[in-house]
């Protein structure tokens, strides 16, 4: 099921405004006839009790009409004319109009739905939205992704509800099949990020992902486990973070040089001093060394690999290299940051 981001009335209220309204409608058409009940001749010839004018409000409002009870007089018939007449169609109006709108809402729905996945291209598609997934979610939307294009994929419900409220488009299901994945669009998704809290279920989904799209995008996957790491990469995930080992490297590192830890967490929170970025190497730069630029350059990625920059080898930029160095908060809009 795809919950697109929606902020309107629930169904349970409006059904309830509109019970109120039919409601307030038959007490007000009762109201009238029995302040006006001698002018109404009823077959018994007995008068009009309260309960006689329940009786002939309901019947009239809903067109049943048996005919019982009937105006006599001029003023009631004026009233029928001029009241219970237009009440009448009021009332079909509220009812007819409940239907209405359920139908009118599933349409539209549908529209939203086809509109969505006309304009959706080279998303990316998060599987989970727990912890790493909201983080996830938050570090794209830190370097400038559009909203739009991040669609979850989510079994829970209250996570279902907290990232449609979030304002994103959820896929509801398990993302280990293929059903739900092909929902998301993941062939022609951009990325998919898998932040389960189970390693069994990112090895599966990962590699549905591999057989659904033939290897063609890119996986980056998040394990609790060192020894679980391998096995998602020969399942076909690309990257392979190790949710557990990195958090204990962090935890060793402020126990044996605590400042370690504030310069790594500067690095990786954008807009707080220091943040990683990466660009493409400009045409003055090809052929000089790294360490020549302005900019304090710490990785070179050549053809998706990741180029040591120390020892006695001198490199040099080469075109199509990527710089990932470390900046400001002064953030170039070209610049992608981590």
């Amino acid at each position: 099921m795809i919950h697109l981001p929606l902020v309107r009335q629930g169904p349970l209220r409006a059904l309830a405004v509109r019970l109120a309204m039919a409601l307030g409608l038959v007490l007000t058409a009762v109201a009238v006839v029995y302040a006006d009940r001698e002018g109404y001749r009823d077959v018994n010839e007995d008068g009009l009790s309260l309960l006689d004018c329940f009786y002939y409000a309901v019947v009239s409002l809903s067109t049943t009409g048996y005919g019982d009870i009937t105006p006599a007089t001029q003023g009631a018939r004026l009233i029928n004319v001029l009241f219970i007449t237009p009440a009448r169609v009021l009332f079909l109006i509220i009812l007819v109009g409940t239907t209405l709108e359920v139908l009118t809402d599933q349409y539209r729905r549908g529209l939203r739905i086809s509109r969505w996945r006309r304009k959706l291209k080279d998303h990316v598609i998060i599987c989970g939205y727990g912890t790493k997934g909201r983080a996830a979610v938050d570090a794209l939307l830190e370097t400038g992704y559009d909203k739009s294009r991040i669609v979850i994929v989510e079994s829970r419900e209250t996570a279902v509800r907290q990232a449609s409220a979030n304002g994103f488009v959820v896929i509801e299901g398990n993302a280990t099949r293929s059903a739900v994945l092909l929902e998301a669009d993941v062939k022609n998704c951009k990325s998919v990020i898998i932040a389960t809290d189970q390693d069994e279920a990112s090895v599966l989904i990962t590699l549905t992902v591999r057989q659904l799209t033939a290897g063609q995008v890119r996986i980056i996957a998040a394990v609790r486990e060192q020894e679980n790491a391998a096995l998602l990469k020969q399942s076909g995930a690309h990257h392979v973070i190790v949710s557990s080992s990195t958090a204990g490297r962090l935890l060793g590192l402020t126990t044996t040089a605590p400042p370690l830890i504030d310069v790594v967490e500067d690095l990786l929170t954008p807009g707080q001093g220091m943040a990683l970025a990466m660009r493409s190497a400009e045409r003055a730069e090809v052929g000089r060394n790294p360490r020549e630029l302005t900019t304090l350059v710490v990785a070179l990625i050549r053809r998706g690999k990741v180029l040591p920059l120390g020892g006695e080898q001198a490199v040099t930029i080469e075109t199509g290299d990527l710089l990932v160095y470390i900046r400001d908060d002064a953030t170039s809009p070209t610049d992608v940051s981590f």
